[in-house]
């Protein structure tokens, strides 16, 4: 059996203050979208990519197919309210069994092939993996008008790709949305699974910032 990666890209550029969608920005002259899908087929040419977007943005994402000449094969399904609703549409549209299913956000285009090898290595072995690495500045509290310092040992940072056995993650996404969802790895907890965690790299951000544009500019 095959594995599989869903794209999950929904932004809309507020806090990079663009009117173009943050996963449609140019990165080295090519959509940051076209970057992170590359990644992934540079790590298995068979796997399968399901692409999530807004249904508003499908036409200008074909457009930019077309005119960068991006062919590499991929599925593209309409993206939900949430980041939740989105995968689990993604899911929805699978019509065979797959060995592994990974989730990763469109606009995490840095990823090392590395970091994805050892989460899907991880995730066959024990069921789940996410990368994390470790916070190295302090932390603080904040409530109304108190604040106060919180130990951040053993407190990690989250990244993707997210990754999961099939019937791990089908199974976690048959549960009813609730808010304290943020991540694929909160919803196949709540389900029963637990996530293992493997070591992941710091120029792996998530493009969020004006300034996140030059950074990956420099490692891309």
């Amino acid at each position: 059996m095959k594995n599989a990666v869903i794209i999950v890209a929904g932004g809309i550029g507020l806090r990079m203050e663009s009117s173009v969608p943050k996963q449609f920005l140019l990165l080295k002259n090519k959509p940051v979208l076209m970057h992170t899908i590359e990644k992934f087929i540079k790590f298995d040419d068979t796997l399968d990519v399901i692409l999530t977007l807004p249904e508003n943005q499908i036409q200008t994402w074909q457009t930019l197919c077309a005119e960068y000449n991006f062919d590499h094969r991929h599925t593209v399904v309409i993206g939900g309210i949430t980041r939740f609703h989105s995968v689990r549409n993604a899911l929805e549209s699978i019509c065979c069994n797959y060995n592994i299913i990974a989730v990763h956000d469109g606009v995490r285009p840095l990823v090392k092939i590395d970091t994805v090898k050892k989460c899907f290595e991880l995730a066959m072995e024990k069921g789940s993996a996410i990368p994390v690495i470790q916070i190295n500045e302090s932390i603080r509290r904040i409530s109304g008008n108190t604040n106060e310092p919180v130990n951040r040992e053993g407190i990690c940072i989250v990244q993707t790709p997210q990754v999961f056995k099939f019937d791990v993650i089908m199974n976690a996404y048959k549960q009813a949305y609730i808010p304290e969802f943020t991540d694929d790895a909160s919803v196949v907890e709540k389900s029963g699974y637990a996530i293992n965690c493997t070591k992941g790299h710091r120029e792996n951000i998530k493009i969020t910032f004006p300034t996140d544009i030059d950074f990956a500019e420099k490692f891309i």
